[in-house]
C-alpha cells in the first residue's frame, strides 16, 4: 500500500514532527508533501488533503489517518518495536503519549515550536509553563531511571513516546531552557539520531522561498 505523509512547514509543525519520526524509524517507505503554513490559504491547501482540517494527515493508498498519536497507533500496529514489550511500560508509555497529546497548554502556547531559532535562555519564567517543564523533567528522568539498562530513549529503545516528546526537546533548545542532567542527557540523545538532522534539513529548505515542497513528486489528490 503506498503511503504519502502530509505535513506542515518543519520548523513550525510539532505534531507533523511527531508523525514523521514515527514513520521514518518505523522504515516504511513514504512520499511526503509539505505544506507551508505561513501561506494566507493554508486552511484551503490542507483542506485538500485533511478531513479535520489539521496535519499531519497521512494518506494509506487513498484513505486518510489523522492526527499523530492516530498515525502512530497504525504504524506500531505493523511495527511492534515501537511499543514497549510488558503490558505495563505499554501502559505507562501510552498514558504519557495522551498525556502530552492533551496537555501542556501553556507550553505550547508561550515556548511554540520554531525549529531552528535559537534565543537567550529566558528570564522568569510564567507559572503554568515553570509546571509544565518540572512536569516533562520529572517523566524523563522517571523513564530514564527505569529503563536506562535497555537503552538511552525513554524507554529503552526509541518508541512512540520518543516521538511525541521530540518537539519538546527542540523548544528546549530553541529557547535555551535549562535542564537537569538526565533531561539534558535525553535532549542530546534525540538530537544525536540522524532522523533529527534530516528534519533540521527540512526546515532549512523550506525557509528557502518555495510556497510548498513535496519531497519525491507532486501528487494531486483530486
Amino acid at each position: 500500500m503506498h503511503l504519502t505523509l502530509v505535513i506542515g512547514s518543519p520548523h513550525l509543525s510539532s505534531w507533523s514532527l511527531r508523525a514523521w519520526l514515527v514513520l521514518r524509524r518505523s522504515g516504511l517507505a513514504f512520499d511526503e508533501v509539505i505544506v507551508d503554513l505561513r501561506r494566507p490559504d493554508r486552511a484551503e491547501r490542507i483542506a485538500r488533503w485533511s478531513p479535520s482540517g489539521k496535519l499531519p494527515v497521512l494518506l494509506v493508498g487513498d484513505w486518510p489517518v489523522w492526527d499523530s498519536l492516530a498515525i502512530a497507533e497504525l504504524v506500531a500496529e505493523g511495527e511492534r518495536t515501537l511499543w514497549p514489550d510488558a503490558v505495563p511500560d505499554r501502559a505507562l508509555a501510552r498514558s504519557l503519549c495522551a498525556e502530552m497529546h492533551s496537555g501542556f497548554a501553556d507550553l505550547r502556547t508561550f515556548l511554540p515550536m520554531d525549529f531552528l531559532a535559537r534565543f537567550s535562555p529566558p528570564g522568569r519564567l510564567l507559572a503554568g509553563v515553570a509546571r509544565d517543564i518540572a512536569r516533562i523533567e520529572a517523566i524523563w528522568t522517571d523513564c530514564r531511571q527505569r529503563y536506562a539498562a535497555d537503552g538511552p530513549f525513554l524507554f529503552g529503545r526509541f518508541t512512540v513516546a520518543d516521538a511525541m516528546f521530540a518537539p519538546v526537546v527542540s523548544r528546549f533548545v530553541t529557547y535555551a531552557v535549562e535542564l537537569g542532567t538526565a533531561a539534558a542527557d535525553y535532549v542530546a540523545t534525540i538530537q544525536a539520531l540522524p532522523e533529527w538532522s534530516a528534519w533540521a534539513d527540512r526546515a532549512a529548505r523550506h525557509l528557502a522561498p518555495a510556497p510548498e515542497v513535496p519531497r519525491t513528486r507532486e501528487l494531486d489528490p483530486a
